[in-house]
């Protein structure tokens, strides 16, 4: 018999238990939050021009991520000859959802900002599972009495829209809305492509405003290395994630689907080397809708994603 923690206790295999993210504890009372990271799962997706069911993205990453459980012992990387996420030291907690209104965009993302914040009293990292994009929204809001963070956009589209037909707060919105805050000091944003991203004004808005735009191929062509470069070292980031930034062949499970995307090592080793050069003060990941990917494939990759960015967050922090 092997002599390993898998041997003790409960074997709680990830088709058994509680759907927390990764099978961290559940922490109901958000005035104890005692954790280096804490998830909130932000289930709103009435923000959305298309395709609505992100709004389900919270319970498919969840139930996805049981898959990469590691409370046995952590993660081992054979290729960086790291374990990530010892069970001894790790401190990751669930704090569950935040509460939304229906058909009531302003008190619904007022709720997601406001379980940011108490994440952010607890000194915590907060890393918020969407819902539609419009939820980063409220995410960079909680950020207001915080030190200044560089925005890290990763997707398909560019998101910069000011207003349309009166809508501010939609998911076409929140690059826009965090460009007119003062505390987010610079924005990065990779992977913009194809056709409905947004119209020529709207890059134009946003380079005037200073913001850096990589499409996928320019990615490519530039290689991770001289992407890093262009991105200010030794600053706070707050990483958004669009899982619409894949390519739909691993990631078809989304309400805004754009071919030529990103596959899962460019980002991650893009991560990677944000850990490594800056402080990732808070993320969010959105757009995952569950019901469009019948293989679950889409919530796995999102929850791999994100236990892999935790692990490199706090093993380089």
């Amino acid at each position: 018999m092997t002599k390993n923690t898998y041997d003790q206790g409960r074997l709680n295999l990830p088709f058994v238990g509680i759907c927390t993210f990764g099978k961290y504890p559940y922490i109901e009372d958000w005035d104890k939050i005692e954790a280096d990271i804490a998830v909130l799962g932000a289930p709103f997706d009435a923000g959305s021009q298309f395709r609505s069911g992100a709004r389900m993205g919270p319970r498919g990453i969840r139930e996805a991520s049981t898959l990469f459980s590691f409370g046995h012992g952590g993660a081992y990387d054979h290729e960086d000859d790291i374990t990530y996420l010892p069970a001894d030291t790790t401190r990751i907690v669930d704090i569950g959802d935040a509460d939304i209104i229906h058909t009531d965009t302003r008190q619904s993302h007022a709720n997601i900002e406001f379980g940011v914040k108490k994440i952010l009293e607890a000194k915590a990292i907060p890393v918020v599972l969407g819902g539609d994009h419009s939820v980063n929204i409220p995410c960079i809001n909680a950020f207001r009495n915080e030190d200044p963070i560089h925005l890290i956009q990763i997707d398909a589209h560019l998101d910069f829209v000011n207003e349309r037909h009166g809508v501010r707060f939609g998911h076409g919105n929140p690059m826009y809305r965090a460009s007119e805050k003062e505390y987010v000091s610079g924005m990065t944003q990779i992977g913009i492509r194809n056709v409905s991203s947004t119209a020529r004004e709207g890059y134009i808005d946003a380079k005037e405003r200073g913001s850096k735009i990589f499409s996928v191929r320019q990615f490519r062509k530039m290689g991770i290395s001289q992407i890093l470069n262009t991105i200010p070292k030794n600053i706070r980031y707050y990483l958004t994630i669009d899982i619409d930034a894949f390519d739909p062949s691993i990631a078809s499970g989304t309400g805004t689907p754009s071919h030529g995307g990103f596959y899962y090592y460019e980002i991650l080793e893009l991560i990677d080397g944000l850990t490594k050069q800056g402080n990732i003060a808070g993320l969010d990941l959105v757009e995952v809708a569950p019901d469009y990917d019948i293989t679950n494939s889409t919530s796995t990759l999102a929850a791999q994603l994100l236990m892999n960015i935790m692990g490199r967050l706090l093993y380089n922090r």
